[in-house]
């Protein structure tokens, strides 16, 4: 085998042992539904009930039924993971319940540990995401349509219809995270000098935006 075939064999091990390093864990048993006590957090990683123990109710969910509390953007969201429901721990999954009032958006955001795949369940939205060329795929999604958002990239939706539609997301880890593009250029304490030549903004413009983004910020032009 020549030196050249020996490093690209290497850099795909390397490559694979990445991916399988940034998933989740594979489950060692059926199920764990989590057993926490009354003053552990909730970011604690508990131990599992007892299989016997184990109720039908530990994997049913009944929260996604109706819509979540509107913002005053007219959008509204119903995150579902081990959390709000026990039978998903370690399976490796999480979803979403997204409801959005005509014209309403869920601004660019990415999630750092999963892939999103969206299912529109009612309505018409514009949505799409950017790859890492800067080159945009977006295009209307009509009810019973399915787009997948690669993780890690920035996605959007936006309701372009003139009734409220709502979509499922679902993900494959417990734990995707979530960060809106916004909020954490504007809202995270980057320094605003940066942030005025980065975006070509005055003093003034960055107060607002911060404002915007982060109400309990006080920062001064």
């Amino acid at each position: 085998m020549s030196p050249k075939t020996t490093i690209v064999l290497l850099l795909q091990g390397l490559s694979l042992f990445s991916l399988v390093l940034a998933s989740d864990p594979d489950p060692v048993q059926d199920f764990c539904i989590p057993n926490p006590t009354p003053t552990s957090p909730t970011t604690t990683i508990h131990p599992c009930k007892d299989a016997a123990e184990a109720t039908a109710g530990d994997f049913v969910f009944s929260g996604m039924k109706t819509p979540g509390n509107f913002s005053e953007t007219g959008f509204a969201s119903i995150p579902v993971n081990p959390a709000t429901f026990p039978g998903l721990n370690t399976m490796g999954m999480s979803f979403v319940r997204a409801d959005f009032k005509p014209g309403a958006i869920n601004p660019p955001h990415f999630h750092p540990r999963a892939t999103e795949i969206a299912h529109v369940v009612e309505g018409r939205l514009y949505a799409g995401f950017v790859d890492s060329n800067n080159k945009v795929f977006a295009r209307v999604l009509e009810k019973g349509e399915v787009m997948v958002f690669p993780r890690g990239l920035m996605h959007f939706q936006m309701n372009v219809g003139e009734v409220p539609a709502t979509i499922f997301g679902s993900f494959n880890s417990q734990n995707p995270g979530s960060q809106r593009i916004p909020s954490a250029v504007f809202g995270s304490g980057i320094d605003n000098s940066l942030l005025e030549k980065a975006f070509g903004l005055s003093s003034k413009e960055i107060v607002m935006m911060r404002r915007k983004f982060d109400p309990k910020a006080t920062v001064k032009p």
